[in-house]
């Protein structure tokens, strides 16, 4: 099916009553649930780039917790942070948890997932089930959870976010992509603020509704500057620039201003 400016719909499953889709345009191949929504983006002559502006802010997360060496994500999409993880670091060890099989597949088919490996490991799971079963798993969360409309409720719960916090080793980072035009944002910022007992950072991403929240315990903080710029050396990305743009909660438990109110937060 062949749309505007030759826009082209490249596959399309339909799982739970749900259409999942791929489209492809000028080079980008996108991942759509149920909605026109861009759930994942691939430039496809570059498959391991991040073509997404929230998932190079998600990538931030070097600056608090630079000697990870085991990312946990929570929701697969095209696996644009699987890649870029394991292109760029040799060490880390990744574990992906998707709960729908045919986002599994259209990833596979259209977006250049790697295969399983010793460093790389596929679960067809509900994340709101693994991480309760896994404490101290994990030193990075990677929390990018939507269907057709908003944030999954089950992985935007207090409980479900204490959960993940068990589930960090000491040190780690939980980081979460939210929506800042949902109308429960200021909701899951607030159970975040409360599992985490205030200690937040997040970066509201330019241009976009997205805002990228870090939360880890009191011991989780940034690196001088030219740490920073060392990482992003390593890493390809401009983390000197996501640190200072970083904004940072008062330690002061539940109740911490959202962002959507204190950061300026932009829409798209």
């Amino acid at each position: 099916m062949m749309g505007f400016f030759g826009r082209r719909r490249v596959d399309k499953r339909v799982a739970r009553g749900v259409a999942i889709e791929v489209w492809e345009c000028r080079g980008i191949r996108t991942l759509h649930l149920g909605s026109q929504a861009v759930q994942s983006a691939m430039r496809v002559a570059r498959p391991d780039s991040l073509e997404l502006a929230y998932t190079r802010a998600m990538m931030a997360w070097p600056l608090f917790c630079p000697q990870a060496r085991e990312v946990l994500m929570i929701g697969l999409g095209g696996g644009s942070l699987v890649k870029y993880l394991l292109a760029r670091d040799t060490g880390l060890r990744v574990t992906a948890v998707e709960i729908e099989p045919v986002v599994v597949e259209l990833a596979r088919r259209h977006f250049a997932l790697p295969e399983e490996s010793a460093r790389f490991r596929l679960r067809i799971a509900d994340g709101a089930d693994y991480v309760p079963a896994h404490p101290a798993h994990a030193d990075v969360i990677l929390l990018d959870g939507y269907d057709a409309g908003d944030q999954v409720e089950g992985l935007a719960t207090l409980s479900f976010y204490q959960a993940c916090r068990r589930a960090l080793r000491p040190g780690g980072v939980l980081v979460v992509n939210l929506w800042g035009g949902s109308p429960d944002f200021d909701h899951y910022f607030s159970r975040l603020s409360e599992a985490f007992g205030g200690h937040l950072a997040w970066l509201p991403v330019e241009g976009k509704s997205n805002v990228v929240v870090f939360a880890g315990g009191a011991e989780v903080r940034c690196p001088g500057r030219e740490d920073a710029r060392a990482l992003g050396r390593r890493w390809g990305l401009d983390l000197p620039g996501y640190a200072r743009a970083l904004c940072w909660a008062e330690e002061h438990g539940a109740g911490t201003t959202a962002p959507g109110k204190k950061a300026g937060k932009t829409t798209s």
